[in-house]
């Protein structure tokens, strides 16, 4: 009697999402409503040596951004999480590796538009975690007259870049949208953005 046996976390995976890597779990099976977790993390250029990770010590939630706690973006990462409940811990469970590099899965950016008399300059911002800002993102846009096929294409532009169209021959209602890439070991696209539209050149 009195003996408690925490079950650990279970369906513990590595995931990436919006720019970031994520490690995400359900709790064990019969596990007391006020439970927490601790990550850690290990690298394959440093094996078997687990990493702590501060934000993710003893935390109700069932999730851990690693993102910024990692300290190479290239090499292959895997996580471990415990529940710790009292005095009480689980014992460890660990996801599968994942390298950030070629592992990650992009957002839409937003798209910025800036409309002047003759021109639109077009930038884009994206939701990332600021410790992955220097690496090499792109951003390709497509401009279309509402409910016209022929999309005109603008590729590969990097992220700080604005482009500047000259738009005295647009007359209408002309829309916008915008896709993040990045080329690891493939090329990698987001999906598009919801698309801005904006009237040109109208009279009246």
């Amino acid at each position: 009697p009195g003996h408690v046996q925490l079950l650990p976390p279970q369906n513990v995976a590595l995931l990436s999402k919006d720019f970031a890597m994520i490690l995400t779990w359900a709790p064990g099976e019969g596990s007391p409503p006020d439970v927490n977790y601790t990550v850690n993390y290990e690298s394959q250029d440093r094996p078997e040596k687990w990493m702590k990770v501060p934000h993710c010590k003893n935390i109700p939630r069932t999730s851990c951004n690693l993102t910024c706690a990692l300290s190479n973006f290239y090499v292959e990462v895997r996580a471990r999480v415990k529940a710790v409940w009292g005095p009480f811990r689980s014992p460890w469970v660990k996801s599968q590796f994942k390298d950030y590099y070629s592992g990650v899965e992009l957002a839409p950016p937003e798209l910025n538009l800036n409309v002047k008399e003759n021109f639109i300059h077009v930038s884009a911002s994206f939701p990332l975690p600021t410790c992955v800002e220097n690496l090499t993102w792109k951003y390709d846009f497509y401009l279309w007259e509402e409910g016209s096929e022929d999309k005109k294409v603008y590729d590969g532009h990097f992220r700080k870049d604005t482009v500047t169209i000259n738009t005295t021959a647009l007359r209408g209602n002309y829309c916008f949208s915008a896709r993040a890439l990045y080329e690891s070991i493939d090329l990698k696209h987001s999906e598009f953005s919801q698309p801005v539209c904006v009237m040109l050149n109208h009279k009246g």
